[in-house]
C-alpha cells in the first residue's frame, strides 16, 4: 500500500488524503500507528455522493458523523487500521496539532488552519491510524507568506476571525443571525476569499449545510 493508492482509494468513498505523517510517542496516536493519515472530502465530488447518502436523507441526527464513520469503516478494515474521529470524546483526539503534524497545514494569519491545495476550506473527517510504515511525500510549503493581498484579514463584516485575536463566537453568530448575515449563512466569507479555497471545488450548497449544522439547525 502506498499513500497515493489510499487516496484513490479514499477518494472512491468520497474522501481525500489531506496530509500524513509518522507519528511518535508525544502525538497522541494509537499505539500501533506507525502511519498516521487525515482524511478530509473529495471536493467537488464529496457533496453528491453524502448527499444522496442514506444518511442525509434519514432525517435522523449528525448525518455527516455517521456517514464519515461508514466510509472510513470501508478503508480502515482492509488495511489493520484504526479510524480516529474528531467528534468522538472527550477525550477528543488532538486533531489540529496532527494537522499541523503532517507538512500540509499551517495557522493561517486569521489562526484558522490552511492547507496548501484547499486554503482555508481544510476540514477532516476522520484519521486513519495504520500499522504500516508508508512512504511521505516531501513537506507543502505554506501560501500564506506569497499571498499579497491577504484577504483573510479583513473579509469578516464584524472581525470576528481577524489577525491578532481569538475567534468571536458570539459575534459570528450574531451577525449569521441578522438580517445582514445572508452571505455569511452561505459559507464564511473569511474562508472564501482565501485564494486557494477558491480553487478548491467546494460547492455552496456543502457550505450552506455546514453553516446551518454551526447555528444548531
Amino acid at each position: 500500500m502506498t499513500l497515493d493508492a489510499l487516496d484513490a482509494s479514499a477518494r472512491k468513498v468520497g474522501l481525500a488524503v489531506r496530509g500524513a505523517f509518522h507519528p511518535s510517542s508525544e502525538d497522541d496516536a494509537p499505539e500501533s500507528a506507525q502511519t498516521l493519515v487525515m482524511l478530509g472530502p473529495d471536493e467537488p465530488r464529496f457533496w453528491g455522493i453524502f448527499s444522496t447518502s442514506s444518511e442525509y436523507l434519514d432525517g435522523r441526527p449528525h448525518p455527516l458523523d455517521r456517514w464519515s464513520k461508514r466510509a472510513t469503516a470501508s478503508l480502515a478494515v482492509p488495511l489493520g487500521g484504526t479510524a480516529v474521529f474528531p467528534y468522538d470524546g472527550p477525550p477528543y483526539a488532538p486533531f489540529l496539532n496532527w494537522a499541523q503534524r503532517s507538512s500540509a497545514c499551517w495557522s493561517s494569519p486569521v489562526g484558522l488552519l490552511v492547507h496548501d491545495t484547499a486554503g482555508l476550506f481544510i476540514s477532516f473527517r476522520a484519521a486513519l491510524a495504520l500499522p504500516q510504515r508508508l512512504d511521505l511525500p516531501a513537506p507543502a510549503i505554506s501560501p500564506c507568506p506569497t499571498c499579497e493581498d491577504r484577504p483573510c484579514e479583513s473579509a469578516c463584516p464584524v472581525g470576528a476571525l481577524a489577525p491578532g485575536k481569538d475567534y468571536d463566537v458570539p459575534t459570528c453568530v450574531a451577525r449569521m443571525q441578522s438580517i445582514d448575515g445572508a452571505a455569511c449563512r452561505e459559507g464564511c466569507l473569511v474562508r472564501r476569499a482565501c485564494p486557494v479555497s477558491k480553487s478548491f471545488g467546494r460547492l455552496p450548497e456543502q457550505s450552506a449545510f455546514h453553516m446551518r449544522a454551526f447555528l444548531g439547525e
